[in-house]
């Protein structure tokens, strides 16, 4: 599947030879979490890929592939849910599981030294999140910042602006159908994804990804969902906000809005041409360039 994304890359953005790839297993609770390493063990850095609600680890393989060319070894879990993950209650899933996975593998991670965090999309709040609610990363590289909590986020975000107006009320009502699989792309604009047609419709067949059903009970609870260290007091993270210049789903200044609150050392890079996900070879050069200099 991995072979499917990097296609839509430039040719000179498909590394030659590609990248050393293993996959593992990490037990977690009752899970098996599945973790895809891409380049050498002996890599000088390290870096952790958290990918967001259309993506896996084999959608984020391009990127962490890129990375490994620069000399990075990168870790992409596949959150439970998505990719490869073996979840035997997948009824029972919900965001706060995302963020304890991602905050215990973060941890298990940082045992010598703090590798690099990186969020994509959703995950661009996720790995704030872990980071600074576990102290085990010193830098955090997102390509969107975005809070849930935020009326004009949820209109964005959503299939159509009334759905992200009502979507909070709706789900609480529909709570006792928390168990409910629901396709995410009855929720989310997935068409946003990329101005690349064949690249959106990957994404949206992709039943490990962005084709994927999760519980209604994860929508809700990522809705309600809140950092454990707002900006204002989030002083010993620097955040690195990589935003895709040309994004139409989730437009910089709804990362702003939470971006401008970060107290501490924080950078804004816009990626030129990319979309949200992005596969332009000026924005993926650059968020490979950012990456090496963090």
């Amino acid at each position: 599947m991995k072979g499917d994304y990097l296609e839509f890359f430039p040719p000179a953005l498909r590394p030659e030879p590609l990248p050393r790839t293993e996959s593992s297993w990490w037990r977690w609770r009752d899970m098996k979490i599945h973790v895809q390493r891409v380049g050498e063990p002996t890599a000088a850095r390290r870096a952790i890929l958290l990918h967001g609600a259309g993506g896996h680890a084999d959608a984020m393989w391009p990127f962490a592939a890129l990375l490994a060319v620069r000399g990075f070894q990168v870790a992409v879990p596949d959150l439970p849910g998505y990719g490869r993950t073996r979840v035997p209650k997948r009824h029972r899933i919900r965001y706060p599981d995302w963020q304890d996975v991602a905050a215990d593998f973060l941890r298990s991670e940082a045992t010598s030294s703090a590798p690099l965090l990186m969020g994509a999309s959703v995950g661009g709040m996720l790995a704030y999140d872990v980071a600074t609610r576990t102290g085990s990363a010193e830098t955090v590289l997102a390509t969107c910042l975005l809070d849930p909590r935020s009326a004009a986020a949820r209109e964005r975000i959503a299939r159509t602006p009334a759905l992200g107006r009502l979507a909070g009320p709706l789900l609480k009502l529909a709570r006792p159908a928390d168990s409910l699989p629901v396709p995410v792309r009855w929720f989310a604009n997935m068409r946003g994804m990329s101005s690349c047609r064949e690249l959106v419709d990957v994404v949206i067949a992709d039943e490990m990804g962005g084709g994927n059903s999760m519980p209604l009970g994860f929508l809700r609870s990522y809705l309600r969902s809140a950092p454990a260290v707002e900006p204002e007091r989030a002083h010993a993270v620097k955040v690195v906000l990589a935003h895709p210049a040309a994004d139409t789903w989730t437009p910089v200044e709804l990362s702003r809005s939470f971006f401008d609150r970060l107290a501490g050392p924080k950078e804004l890079v816009m990626l030129p041409e990319a979309g949200h996900y992005p596969i332009e070879a000026p924005g993926v050069e650059r968020l490979v360039d950012v990456a090496v200099s963090c």
